[in-house]
């Protein structure tokens, strides 16, 4: 596919074309010109957007699209469509489907559903055998069929020997372990973050303490036996801190946050409104100042939507019953942009592929055209309009964001939504 964008603002953090508007020429799914003016001398097909703005392609490192086995909530096509007209050209899907996704045919159906997309689909494959935490699963082929890291999705590793294996094992072929930082024993039958708000609402917490105990036994493990090891989704002020000192130490460890925890307190809950029942809870607002904290000063590596669609039977219930989870894909720019400046967020939505071992593609004459496309100064209210999930679990409704997502460019394929196509 030919593409020319028009007059398009580059936003490239400490590389050459930062902040310079151009024409970019795309030929076959290359950037073959970026200049002030280009004149396409062969039939093309023109991009000109309302003050468009460009960037590197975007990377989530946690989503959750159903497929196989929870179609009703969100299958792999729509779910790369609503990933792809959210600005991301690449997303790490977990393995939270009926089957769990841990064998290499499982890992190599899900790669074929995801094949021929505009957003690039890379696996996350199951830790142990069902995710049952018993078993390691069969890490060394799935990774030959495409996993780019191995974690149970929300489920800690309760066996300390199992991890301290899995570091070990993986040491072989250079795999990621994803470790849950979550004490389950702790938690017992808690469903919201533990403190004032969840004794206002009768309802049982999670203290920060059951997170940031298996945080610490997890890095006493990574020390003693090195290995690399990620640990998704940090909710607390000592969390970071623990991962400051951990990093501090020369340890290889990597961490993330989600979207829902940088944004938003516990003071959500109020309503009992079920969209806001996530894992981990919403915390203190203390909690999530520190959050954006550690995201500013790179203590925090990612900052992932961990988008997961849940069907209206699991939600509309009562709070104690209802499933965790938030969408969170379509509003992430808007809310991101409420928070940092925009090269921070162009920071934080383009880092990561390297400690997923993905490729990344600057914008630069030569490369494989992998670009977002958006407009960072359209503020509006976001709303169910704007869900282009099929679930719509969203606790994001009613949010002002700032900035709107065009779509993206990428495997030599355009996603533009349909009221910008020309």
């Amino acid at each position: 596919m030919n593409i020319l964008i028009k007059s398009a603002k580059i936003i490239a953090p400490n590389q050459s074309y930062n902040q310079q508007v151009k024409d970019i020429l795309i030929i076959d799914g290359k950037i073959s010109k970026i200049e002030d003016h280009i004149k396409p001398e062969i039939e093309i097909k023109e991009i000109s957007l309302d003050n468009l703005h460009v960037s590197q392609g975007w990377f989530d490192c946690s989503v959750s699209f159903g497929e196989p086995g929870f179609e009703d909530r969100e299958t792999i096509e729509n779910g790369l469509n609503t990933a792809a007209l959210s600005g991301y050209t690449a997303v790490a899907v977990n393995p939270n489907t009926q089957p769990v996704a841990d064998t290499n045919a499982d890992i190599g159906f899900i790669k074929s559903k995801g094949a021929d997309k505009a957003t690039s689909l890379y696996p996350i494959a199951a830790l142990t055998s069902l995710s049952h935490g018993v078993d390691l699963a069969e890490l060394f082929d799935m990774k030959n069929a495409g996993a780019v890291a191995y974690g149970d999705y929300q489920k800690p590793i309760e066996n300390p020997n199992l991890l301290k294996i899995a570091l070990q094992y993986t040491q072989n072929f250079d795999g990621l372990v994803l470790s849950f930082p979550m004490e389950s024993k702790v938690i017992g039958k808690g469903v919201v973050n533990e403190g004032i708000t969840s004794t206002k609402l009768g309802l049982k917490g999670i203290p920060a303490l059951s997170e940031e105990l298996q945080i610490v036994r997890d890095l006493f493990i990574l020390e003693y036996t090195g290995g690399k090891l990620h640990i998704p989704t940090i909710s607390t002020k000592l969390s970071v801190e623990l991962i400051k000192q951990a990093k501090d130490k020369g340890l290889d460890v990597s961490c993330s946050v989600a979207l829902a925890n940088l944004i938003l307190n516990e003071s959500e809950l109020e309503d009992f409104d079920t969209n806001y029942k996530l894992l981990p809870p919403l915390r203190e607002e203390a909690d999530r100042k520190a959050l954006v904290e550690g995201v500013k000063h790179g203590v925090i590596d990612l900052v992932t939507t961990d988008h997961n669609p849940i069907d209206v039977e699991n939600k509309n219930v009562e709070f104690d019953h209802a499933l965790y989870g938030t969408i969170g894909l379509e509003a992430s720019f808007g809310l991101l942009l409420q928070e940092f400046p925009l090269e921070k967020v162009i920071k934080i939505l383009t880092s990561g592929k390297e400690r997923f071992a993905i490729p990344q593609e600057e914008i630069a004459v030569g490369n494989k055209a992998n670009i977002s496309l958006f407009n960072p100064d359209s503020s509006y209210e976001f709303s169910k309009s704007d869900i282009l999930s099929f679930s719509k679990n969203c606790a994001y409704t009613g949010k002002q964001v700032k900035g709107k997502t065009y779509g993206i460019i990428a495997n030599n394929r355009i996603a533009l939504k349909s009221s910008l196509s020309k």
